[in-house]
């Protein structure tokens, strides 16, 4: 596939070559033959070129019909088999979702939902950037929620997901090169935040593709003498309010920065957490505001938004600032 017949979906930054998580999936279905997959006409585009050369007895494709995709993938796991069921996640969490909570989560089928282009990594604007799918599947009974930092933690996450007896919803970032691993991180644990950097001044919550953001963002506060903890919370659902509310009573101040709305995602499930434990502790959030987004690259989009790692470093300044 050539760039020019590939249009937008190259400008994405999507590839047909196998990333961290198509050979996750490989390999775990190599180990186990209950492993199979479904895919809404996206297959190119979701990493799973790989697993239907590999396995194609157990590569099902239903065409560009999310809520078909989400029964097939039902039926599937009530026949007893482990599904893995991926399209972009703004159809996943929009068009299929009524379809996902009543044959899926209610009667904790074993689906592991997969959404990409999460947040804003599309460019095709308001119809594809998924900003309210971490806030529809939080609220779902018996639904695990996962924003990967990186197509190696997401690689990662599927591996331990495929080990859970329930439903999933994991965003999967693209292994673009602008997400490729730049520092090393600590595995993935499901319901589990993972302290990257630690200091006294200012909390950072961060999940998803913010995570280097924030240890960018921590880089340029420590110039300034401000001491930045940075937390990697992948797991959404169950949130890890105890490593949240340590971070703040330390601290005093936390920034949040995902890339999902600010409206039931991250920065929701912190307040929620500090609330629960009674810490009157203020917290900024850094993500997409109550907005659309427009058409644009994710860098271009990030910047419009303020979702940057300059966004974030200005916001922990504020917050130190305010005392």
């Amino acid at each position: 596939m050539t760039a020019a017949s590939a249009g937008a979906a190259a400008a994405m930054g999507m590839r047909v070559k196998a990333g961290p998580w198509g050979r996750a999936l490989v390999d775990a279905a190599t180990r186990r033959t209950d492993i199979v997959a479904v895919s809404a006409d996206l297959k190119k585009y979701t990493d799973l070129s790989a697993f239907a050369a590999a396995f194609p007895d157990r590569y099902i494709a239903v065409g560009m019909a999310e809520q078909n995709l989400m029964l097939t993938a039902a039926g599937l796991a009530r026949a007893g088999l482990t599904v893995v069921a991926t399209s972009f996640a703004v159809f996943l969490g929009r068009r299929a979702a009524d379809c996902a909570i009543m044959q899926i989560a209610l009667p904790r089928a074993n689906v592991k939902l997969v959404g990409a282009t999460p947040g804003i990594s599309a460019t095709f604007g308001p119809s594809h950037t998924s900003i309210d799918d971490l806030a529809v599947w939080r609220a779902v009974p018996n639904m695990v929620v996962i924003d990967p930092a990186d197509p190696v933690e997401a690689a990662q996450a599927l591996t331990v997901a495929l080990d859970y007896d329930g439903p999933v919803y994991l965003r999967q970032p693209f292994d673009r090169p602008a997400a490729s691993r730049t520092t090393d991180l600590p595995p993935f644990e499901l319901g589990k935040a993972a302290v990257l950097r630690d200091g006294a001044d200012v909390g950072i919550v961060a999940s998803g593709d913010r995570v280097p953001e924030a240890l960018t963002a921590a880089d340029t506060l420590a110039g300034d003498g401000i001491d930045a903890t940075v937390l990697r919370v992948s797991t959404i659902k169950p949130f890890d309010g105890d490593a949240v509310a340590d971070i703040a009573a330390r601290t005093g101040r936390l920034v949040t920065a995902e890339n999902h709305s600010i409206i039931g995602g991250l920065f929701s499930a912190t307040a929620e957490a500090l609330a629960r434990r009674g810490l009157a502790v203020p917290v900024t959030p850094i993500g997409v505001p109550d907005t659309f987004p427009p058409f644009g690259s994710p860098d271009f989009t990030a910047e419009l938004l303020g979702m940057t790692a300059r966004h974030i470093a200005d916001a922990a300044r504020a917050a130190v600032a305010r005392g």
